[in-house]
């Protein structure tokens, strides 16, 4: 259900292309992604990229009023099977959900920053 306080104070949060996906995302570049990957310590590897582009996607599609226990959820199962749970922390050791939508340039999702979540720093 849409919040009308939501969509006045940030109206373009709301903007669809014709599919009804998420219209407009921040001006991001893979540069842009490396620049903030290399200021959190991290080299970007073909595995980051596929997380970051997974979550780019996602996040095109559905938005941002998905909680981090949710947008963590996705990547668990579309990551964990091939490699386990522990491989998306340690591609991006300050939380996989918080730390990776910073460098995909996406809004963090709701309580991704609560310590008892799983960030581990």
């Amino acid at each position: 259900m849409l919040d009308i306080n939501k969509i006045i104070s940030n109206p373009q949060r709301y903007e669809h292309d014709p599919e009804g996906h998420m219209a407009e995302l921040a001006q991001w570049s893979p540069q842009h992604a490396s620049r903030a990957a290399e200021l959190e310590g991290l080299e970007l590897n073909e595995e980051h990229w596929e997380v970051i582009f997974f979550l780019r996607e996602r996040y095109r599609e559905r938005g941002n009023e998905d909680s981090a226990r949710e947008v963590l959820r996705d990547l668990e199962e579309r990551f964990c099977e091939e490699h386990g749970r522990s491989f998306l922390f340690q591609l991006f050791p300050r939380g996989p959900v918080s730390q990776a939508s910073r460098i995909a340039g996406l809004p963090v999702p709701p309580h991704a920053q609560d310590l008892s979540f799983g960030s581990v720093m």
